[in-house]
């Protein structure tokens, strides 16, 4: 279509839009002091503007909206969502992990740690598994695996995927400590948050299952708010895997919570523990009768 054609068609936009405009801001910028002075600038390409104190519920909406937009466009329907440790080394990082130890007290800490390196073969390979399946309905990719786009667990899910030639998720959290995403997340599909709710949220509004590895106060908070969610009726019930009977029931006592009356006996079928990949996939499967092992 022409442009005159453009013109006289009734139903064509007639507003620029504003990248368009953005177009016409660098096209006719002049060296006056009014154009130079930031109070001039367009203010969606005003940073210094998008960062005051006051802009944070339209930053709220952005990093809600983005992921999400960008999730839609590359046909995410659901996730497998991967909970987990980032210190819990990889199998080939053991000895080198071993050898940070300066003292006893350390060395019987990384110990422990390097005992639960059996989980990041166990998340690698839940992650290889449910790719695998490629499950695809409505025309959308279901149990994408989406982890928190980091090391050690998170990077095992990531790889997991990789390997079985399709792509992950990785949601990504500015620290004040360097926190890059791993290697195998899929760059198209690697967030940055700044906000720790808005991340906790995106975790959840496509997850269809949740696996929660070994973990510290991160996965904690991530568990629990999804055990709030489903116990309180705000979210439907998903399979839970917990990972590490040993483990979860060494820093937890599940049972005396309910004891002590403050959550019911019933809320403790929330969740399921699993000890490996293929007996989580297994609760998946039958969860959602997938034609898919």
């Amino acid at each position: 279509m022409t442009e005159e054609e453009e013109k006289a068609e009734l139903t064509s936009r007639k507003f620029y839009k504003a990248e368009q405009e953005a177009g016409f801001v660098e096209r006719h910028a002049r060296a006056t002091p009014q154009q130079q002075d930031p109070a001039y600038r367009l203010a969606f390409h005003d940073v210094d503007f998008l960062l005051r104190e006051e802009l944070r519920p339209v930053r709220f909406q952005l990093e809600l909206l983005k992921p999400d937009m960008l999730l839609d466009e590359a046909g995410i329907g659901s996730t497998l969502v991967m909970y987990g440790s980032a210190r819990i080394p990889a199998p080939d990082q053991a000895e080198a992990a071993l050898a940070t130890a300066t003292t006893p007290e350390k060395k019987a800490v990384i110990e422990r740690l390097v005992a639960k390196s059996k989980y990041y073969e166990e998340a690698r390979k839940l992650a290889f598994i449910a790719s695998r399946c490629a499950v695809v309905e409505e025309g959308q990719r279901q149990f994408v695996v989406c982890s928190g786009g980091g090391p050690s667990i998170m990077e095992a899910a990531n790889r997991g995927a990789h390997e079985a030639g399709c792509e992950s998720i990785g949601l990504n959290i500015v620290l004040p400590h360097e926190q890059a995403p791993n290697a195998y997340v899929t760059p198209h599909l690697s967030f940055q948050f700044h906000y720790f709710a808005l991340r906790k949220m995106h975790f959840l509004l496509r997850a269809r299952a949740v696996a929660v590895f070994p973990g510290g106060f991160g996965t904690f908070d991530e568990f629990f708010e999804l055990l709030t969610l489903i116990q309180t009726g705000k979210m439907k019930p998903i399979p839970i895997l917990l990972f590490g009977a040993d483990y979860w029931n060494r820093v937890i006592n599940f049972r005396a919570i309910a004891e002590e009356g403050v959550i019911g006996f019933e809320d403790l079928d929330l969740f399921h523990m699993v000890e490996d990949a293929e007996e989580a996939w297994a609760k998946i499967v039958e969860f959602y009768a997938i034609d898919c092992e």
